[in-house]
């Protein structure tokens, strides 16, 4: 998903379970690359420091300095990453048992980093790009909310489905103050085949949950727009999905999204993409 979601740094969350070691494969695959690579990197830093120092204490490695950890450091190197230059080699009982354990931890620091890798690399991505703002105009005489998606592939999204919902902050016949979630029907909510952008429209009519809205009333009202996306990539097959929302200062009254389609002289099409996220005055009755 390109761009910044505005939602996101509008709830602190505070006092949640986190468990980190117990879910670190979810959580290397969640983080950028450059976190796991370090983090790999790392752990094969870290094993060869741990033999490098056995091998110091038990010694037994032929042609190293004695009471060099660099030469016992890359000596365990070329044992984990199954070198073997044959310049430094295990000459003791001791050192043939150290060589043993660290020939079984690199085939697994090589399984992990393999999966890892190879997980990232397969992990189908989304490059689905939404509006930074959802507006509300007058279409064929209905109030419309309206945001854009595209898809910033060369392919196609097949069979792309929309959901939007708005959660809001309700007060029961009790008092009770809650967070509630309702849909919004749209006026159609499935591309067979999503291309470059796609005007997603909300009729806001008497069943509307946004029916009498405001500025000020989606403001008081801690209203954000829920926007998802689901679909297969059109290159891959593999199901791509996005997310997006829209607080109350990005739900903007009174306007519509410029046109990005124009026609070229002999007929021809130009869809302008630096048009995307603008959007003009229009009537709102």
């Amino acid at each position: 998903m390109a761009g910044q979601n505005p939602a996101e740094a509008q709830v602190e969350v505070v006092n949640a379970h986190t468990h980190v070691f117990g879910d670190l494969y979810h959580q290397l695959l969640r983080a950028p690359w450059w976190v796991e690579l370090t983090a790999l990197a790392a752990l094969f830093l870290l094993i060869n420091l741990v033999f490098a120092a056995l091998y110091l204490v038990f010694g037994g490695v032929a042609n190293a300095h004695p009471g060099s950890f660099t030469d016992a450091f890359f000596f365990s190197v070329q044992t984990l990453g199954t070198i073997g230059y044959g310049t430094m080699y295990p000459a003791s009982s001791a050192a043939n048992i150290l060589v043993a354990f660290e020939s079984f931890a690199a085939v697994i620091v090589t399984a992990i980093a393999t999966g890892l890798v190879f997980s990232k690399f397969s992990m189908p991505t989304a490059r689905l790009a939404f509006s930074r703002d959802a507006t509300i105009f007058t279409m064929d005489q209905q109030t419309t909310l309206a945001f854009r998606i595209a898809n910033e592939r060369g392919n196609y999204v097949v069979e792309a489905q929309v959901r939007v919902s708005i959660v809001r902050t309700e007060k029961t016949p009790e008092g009770q103050v809650l967070y509630r979630m309702h849909d919004l029907q749209l006026v159609r909510d499935r591309s067979p085949a999503l291309g470059r952008s796609w005007t997603v429209l909300h009729r806001i009519d008497e069943k509307s949950p946004l029916k009498g809205a405001t500025s000020a009333s989606l403001r008081q009202d801690e209203v954000e727009v829920i926007v998802t996306i689901l679909g297969i990539d059109g290159t891959s097959a593999q199901t791509i999905h996005g997310r997006y929302s829209y607080t109350d200062g990005h739900v903007l009254f009174g306007r519509r999204h410029a046109d990005m389609l124009r026609e070229l002289p002999g007929g021809k099409l130009q869809l302008d993409y630096a048009k995307f996220h603008e959007h003009i005055e229009a009537p709102l009755v």
